[in-house]
């Protein structure tokens, strides 16, 4: 059997330079998911820098053991939140992940949901044949709740809206199919501010799930794509704290992605809420928590409703276990680090489960047959809406 490739051994290698800044104190290790699940040093944020960097250094040669400890990694970043040292844990994944794809081809799956994600045509058809199969499907070939019915967002009067009250809103891959009630809910609310959601055309997937794999050409080149396309846009709004990060680093100069949870909490007093007595769990998806850190915004929307109850969900590893495509790569995996959540969420009695991220939403309604939506789409509907002044 052929040796391995070997990595080059350059100590100015800029993955040895982001290694070297661990220094080895195991305070991520309590915040890592995969170190709660398995306790093996192996399955750390430490213990993958360590293995990254002798790779990089040749020190050791790569493996099928040791990819599988970096395949494990959920790229939540939790490690990265509480890191005294500043280690760019998320930009080291993706580096390492980068070189092991260029020695390891990735697996059929993971190039089918890329080449999906990369073309909205050909999703947005495989999503609607999937819609009217799947009540006939068989359990094992629903990885994915069934997509609701699309929604057309309110019109507003785009043309005498003044310049500063148009803001891009980003739309992304597979929430093309399953957001569009959330585009029309995040619509209504802007809509009672007085401003208009501009969907442009030409948009794509942000490539976090590109980039996250490893496979840099086509994350770059979706990257182009979006920047073109919200060209002129100072404000870009996204919905899923996943999508967030990478379409801000792909925007030009002079524009930038918000969280329309900040946008819309920035201006809450000008939004009111009807009184609900209901009680919502609520998770806090890893993106939201710790690259986009939007939860104190989400939690002055929500107290922004009378009377409402709002159970935040913290049972488990930290991480509901999507992580991307990974529920699709290894979804009896995916299901273990979801099932204490849900767990949670059945005993807690709430009516629906809220989460900012439309990854980690697909993973937790295929655990539950109860409401999982966006925390926008329910605000919209305790939205009391006022007729304009005449």
């Amino acid at each position: 059997m052929p040796a391995a490739p070997r990595i080059s051994a350059d100590p100015t290698d800029p993955l040895v330079a982001l290694a070297d800044r661990c220094v080895q104190c195991g305070l991520c290790l309590p915040a890592c998911p995969t170190y709660g699940r398995e306790r093996l040093e192996a399955e750390s944020p430490r213990g993958r820098i360590a293995l990254t960097r002798a790779w990089a250094l040749d020190t050791i040669a790569p493996s099928a053991i040791a990819d599988t400890h970096l395949d494990h990694c959920l790229g939540c970043r939790s490690c990265e939140a509480v890191c005294p040292a500043g280690v760019e844990y998320g930009t080291l994944l993706t580096l390492a992940r980068r070189r092991q794809r260029e020695r390891r081809p990735a697996a059929w799956r993971q190039r089918l949901i890329e080449a999906l994600a990369a073309r909205p045509r050909w999703l947005r058809a495989g999503l609607g044949l999937y819609r009217l199969a799947y009540p006939w499907l068989p359990a094992a070939w629903r990885p994915l709740p069934r997509p609701p019915r699309a929604v057309a967002m309110p019109l507003s009067a785009g043309s005498t809206a003044p310049t500063s009250d148009r803001v891009g809103l980003f739309v992304g891959c597979v929430a093309d199919r399953y957001e569009s009630p959330l585009r029309a809910a995040l619509a209504r609310l802007c809509g009672a501010l007085g401003v208009v959601l501009d969907p442009v055309a030409r948009q794509t997937c942000c490539g976090a799930l590109h980039a996250h794999s490893g496979d840099a050409a086509h994350a770059q080149a979706l990257a182009a794509s979006n920047r073109d396309a919200f060209a002129g846009h100072a404000t870009v709004l996204t919905l899923a704290s996943g999508c967030h990060d990478s379409l801000d680093q792909a925007l030009a100069d002079g524009s930038r992605a918000v969280d329309a949870i900040v946008y819309l909490a920035d201006r809450a007093e000008r939004l009111r809420f009807r009184a609900s007595a209901q009680r919502v769990a609520l998770h806090l998806p890893c993106t939201q928590r710790n690259v986009v850190k939007s939860v104190p915004a989400l939690r002055r929307l929500l107290a922004a409703v009378p009377g409402l109850q709002v159970i935040e969900l913290d049972s488990g590893y930290g991480c509901c276990g999507a992580s991307g495509t990974q529920m699709f790569a290894d979804p009896q995996r995916a299901a273990e680090y979801r099932a204490p959540l849900i767990e949670q969420f059945e005993r807690s009695g709430a009516e629906r489960l809220l989460s900012a991220n439309i990854g980690c939403r697909l993973h937790l309604g295929n655990g539950t047959p109860r409401r999982v939506q966006h925390p926008l789409e329910f605000l919209a509907e305790c939205l009391e809406e006022t007729p304009p002044a005449v």
